[in-house]
């Protein structure tokens, strides 16, 4: 069984390091951060690296307007050299509100974007050397005296079909959140079946945010996790067609009056429970084994904690070790 752990590095980066030997001496195959606005992930996961010997590290995701390609490709390579070869970067798009109302950028064209910027990084990853001009990237970079891992895995956050045929083509794998198992089965495996035949060596990690503890207030932290993702559209659409149409409607009448909290809770227990897991460990346990039999090879548990009657995140860790 392959199981990861998300570990950002919250409110304290040395509890933070403690907690990822934790989940090394557990057997954790690998531990996640990601990037929204705390501190930066790649550098966090080089802390990790100084302070580990054996855990994978992956970043899910970077938004890739952040950067020039050429210059995620350096950073990804002088990290996973830091690390022995540890790395699995993530990349992604963002949404049109965070790259506009954060950055002032914009995100025109996300399809053809991830395409351009994907073939840079993976040209300087797999040959040291980058020759496109493109509608939004152009990239004539080589390394000089220097060379990348060349198999250092190429992840894309992908949650509708044209992202999933381009990660098909281009990327070693995904990286999922708030897709439920039925969701992995029926559209983003056939999706990257369609355009790569076999799925052997991909990569499809599944985000699974879990509860132990308390199921009502377990149930409460997770809404709380996924109310700002319900309301932006790359997730919705995913959202809806894995058959919770009509949970996005009930969360929209009730955000219509203006109470974020109202419209978390009109998010049913049958929602809750289909993205995520709450409870006792077997029933965190149950809930990787479905996300494992839908289809992701790895599935990586986002344990929420500050909820009334939760065991600790340390605890959790323990409970659900491979």
């Amino acid at each position: 069984m392959r199981i990861a752990c998300s570990l950002d590095a919250g409110r304290s980066l040395e509890e933070a390091v403690e907690r990822v030997r934790l989940a090394e001496s557990l057997g954790y195959e690998s531990v996640w951060t990601t990037h929204i606005a705390r501190r930066e992930p790649l550098q966090v996961l080089g802390h990790y690296a100084r302070h580990t010997e054996r855990i994978g590290l992956g970043v899910g995701v970077v938004p890739i307007v952040l950067r020039h390609p050429a210059l995620l490709a350096m950073e990804a390579a002088t990290l996973d050299e830091i690390s022995g070869g540890r790395l699995r970067l993530g990349i992604g798009v963002s949404h049109k509100v965070t790259v506009e109302g954060w950055y002032g950028l914009s995100l025109d064209d996300p399809v053809g974007r991830m395409r351009e910027y994907a073939t840079i990084v993976r040209s300087l990853l797999r040959t040291g050397s980058s020759g496109l001009e493109g509608r939004h990237y152009t990239s004539r970079f080589s390394f000089l005296g220097y060379a990348a891992r060349p198999d250092l895995p190429l992840l894309f956050a992908a949650l509708g079909p044209k992202m999933l045929a381009l990660a098909g083509e281009l990327a070693d794998g995904v990286v999922l959140w708030m897709t439920s198992p039925t969701y992995i089965r029926e559209v983003v495996v056939p999706a990257l079946r369609a355009h790569r035949g076999s799925l052997d060596g991909f990569e499809i990690v599944a985000n699974v945010p879990v509860a132990l503890g308390d199921e009502a207030a377990g149930r409460g932290a997770i809404r709380g996790r996924v109310l700002p993702y319900a309301q932006l559209p790359f997730y919705r659409a995913a959202i809806a067609e894995g058959g919770h149409a009509e949970d996005l409607a009930a969360f929209d009448a009730a955000l219509g009056g203006g109470d974020q909290q109202a419209a978390a809770r009109a998010l049913p227990d049958s929602f809750v429970d289909d993205f995520g897991a709450v409870g006792s460990a077997e029933r965190l346990r149950a809930k990787i084994d479905e996300y494992q039999d839908a289809g992701a090879t790895l599935v990586n548990v986002a344990p929420a904690t500050r909820f009334e009657g939760e065991v600790g995140l340390e605890a959790t860790l323990e409970a659900l070790a491979p």
